[in-house]
């Protein structure tokens, strides 16, 4: 059912807002079904802009899959840019799903996709905007089932008083299945809000509740325990994994065609979930085992499907480390072959350096050019064997020149600074082999090309092995990057760091447990909104916030935790276990110990 009176008064407000064609729904491929022939009506909320929630491959799949079920109409909805937002709330009108113009709280179901902690305002607004309450328990049987998932469920705690449901792990099948059993509950009547969570809570291995766990702290303010308030709720959550072949989990080939620019403009096919490696830094590795990959054969055709439902020029193979897809020859030979003459390019957009990495620029010919991205995260061999990211600067530097030879104009590396151990020398280094590739573009073309070094302030991450290390201090990455951007003397050459400020932030928001969601609500009170864009961002409100709440900022942040902690995610169990974790931020220890004597 399409709310026509509400589209009616959207469409008075359009005129004064930037690009209003993200809020009309209605592109190509949207699935617009009548409420009154559905069991259900969920929305997928994606808590950042039109533009990035639009370009998210994950939104695309279970969109897809939802509406594929004629059960359900699933639809959309995104953070309304601060002039919308304002627009809304002088009209006194809701935040809605583009499909239907419903607004939120009319829905049965809303699940956000939590993929960065610093966006974790705009869900506050997504919700306040939409008339849902903000806090779970004021919710009532009128209200939607709010649940989240993603990267960022992985530690739950900051924001347990504003979702129902953490759903841990894929997506694909746990979504439905949900859905399923909330319009049964509902269907029913005979229980209450508490008891229908609770149920869904109960028969599952994969879903946390936090209204149903307390926090119990120590006099030093540390977890003591996460306790249970009813006993038909499990101890522990496992992260829910599909079953089935991978093969056999739809991609979407009917993806939305936005009407305006999105960063990410054309096809994607997730041609591999997980990585072969174990990077100590790396949460995805950890999260998203085990390794799971398509065939060949299943990526061409659904890369072709969408190609004719779309009309797309470009096709983007994703995976953590597409270079390390078993088949990666064949599939770039295939791919070329049935892509190449219909004019349509195919962009890798993450490779991995390893021996056959020297190989992959004459392999891509036909492949898009304008630049390549790698991730070597570091520069010194004693350092990646720190972070168990085992590549050589032979295979990078070959590859380079082979790259320029094949007619790429532009490398884009990728670094993180304030590693556990990190030296003056390792900082020398990034800025050493982004000269040097600079040099080998000289060498081969007689010309300088493009290298930029785009440097991350690192964040250690709940289930990675680094998740009892501190954050680098602001002072530090200040210091570190000013001095590597001093030492860079060609002008090819360029350091970009990410927003230290930004960056404190979500080392807050990531780490942090459920005392900090006092944080979170009260920035967004005092305006704090869409935090990861950097016309937005107001670090300064959030010091003041942080001040005023009696917060300490750096026990959260900075303070190296001991392995024997309780730590706020560990309710939340992934693949191998708190053990393994523990295990390998030991051997690190040893690593540095070694790295120190050496120096």
């Amino acid at each position: 059912m399409y709310n026509t009176a509400l589209r009616e008064a959207i469409d008075r407000l359009l005129p004064r807002v930037q690009m209003p064609a993200q809020y009309i729904g209605g592109e190509l491929n949207s699935v617009l079904k009548d409420h009154r022939t559905v069991r259900g009506k969920l929305v997928i909320a994606f808590p950042d802009t039109y533009t990035l929630g639009t370009s998210h491959h994950g939104l695309q799949v279970l969109y897809s899959i939802m509406n594929a079920d004629p059960q359900w109409a699933c639809e959309r909805v995104f953070t309304p840019w601060l002039d919308f937002e304002g627009e809304l709330l002088r009209a006194g009108l809701p935040l809605y799903g583009l499909e239907s113009f419903t607004p939120l709280h009319q829905y049965d179901l809303i699940g956000f996709s939590l993929q960065y902690e610093v966006g974790y305002t705009n869900i506050l607004t997504m919700l306040s905007l939409g008339g849902i309450p903000l806090h779970s328990e004021d919710r009532t049987l009128e209200h939607p089932l709010v649940i989240a998932g993603g990267p960022g469920a992985q530690n739950p705690e900051l924001l347990a008083p504003f979702v129902d449901l953490f759903v841990i792990g894929d997506g694909e099948e746990s979504l439905a299945w949900i859905m399923d059993r909330w319009m049964t509950l509902k269907e029913r009547g005979d229980l209450s809000r508490e008891d229908m969570i609770a149920d869904i809570v109960g028969a599952t291995t994969w879903a946390y509740a936090p209204m149903f766990y307390e926090p119990e702290y120590h006099a030093d303010g540390t977890l003591a325990a996460m306790n249970r308030t009813r006993a038909d709720v499990p101890r522990e959550v496992m992260a829910c994994q599909i079953r089935q072949d991978f093969d056999d989990i739809p991609l979407p080939t009917h993806p939305i065609v936005s009407f305006i620019q999105t960063p990410h403009d054309r096809i994607a096919i997730e041609i591999m979930r997980g990585c072969p490696w174990q990077c100590r830094f790396c949460q995805s590795t950890v999260i998203k085992r085990p390794l799971r990959t398509r065939s060949v054969e299943t990526i061409v055709e659904a890369a072709l499907t969408a190609y004719r439902n779309t009309g797309y020029k470009e096709i983007s193979l994703l995976s953590l480390s597409t270079s390390d897809y078993p088949q990666f020859f064949e599939l770039v030979e295939r791919m070329r072959e049935t892509f190449a003459p219909l004019g349509v390019a195919v962009s890798l957009p993450s490779l991995r350096v390893n021996e056959h990495f020297p190989k992959l620029p004459k392999l891509m010919g036909g492949i898009r050019k304008s630049g390549m991205t790698l991730a070597p995260e570091v520069a010194r061999d004693d350092m990646r064997e720190q972070i168990r990211k085992p590549i050589r600067n032979e295979d990078l530097y070959e590859g380079c020149r082979n790259a320029f030879a094949e007619g790429w104009q532009k490398i884009k590396l990728y670094f993180l600074i304030g590693l556990p151990g990190e030296r003056r020398v390792d900082l020398d280094g990034i800025v050493d082999m982004a000269e040097k590739i600079a040099r080998i573009s000289k060498e081969v073309t007689g010309r300088y090309k493009e290298v930029t070094a785009s440097v991350s302030n690192f964040v250690p991450k709940p289930h990675t092995p680094y998740q009892w290390n501190g954050m680098a201090t602001r002072e530090y990455l200040r210091e570190a990057g000013q001095y590597m951007r001093s030492r860079t003397r060609l002008k090819a050459v360029t350091i970009k760091q990410h927003d230290i400020e930004t960056s404190m932030l979500e080392g807050l928001l990531t780490r942090g447990d459920r005392r900090i969601s006092r944080v979170l609500e009260e920035a967004w009170r005092r305006g704090a909104r869409l935090d990861s864009w950097r016309e937005c961002f107001q670090p300064e409100l959030w010091k003041q916030v942080v001040e005023d709440l009696g917060i300490d900022f750096d026990w959260y942040v900075h303070r190296a935790r001991p392995t024997s902690e309780v730590l706020p995610w560990d309710t939340i169990n992934v693949k191998k276990g708190r053990e393994y974790l523990e295990k390998e931020q030991n051997r690190s220890l040893l690593q540095l110990q070694v790295m120190a004597t050496a120096q």
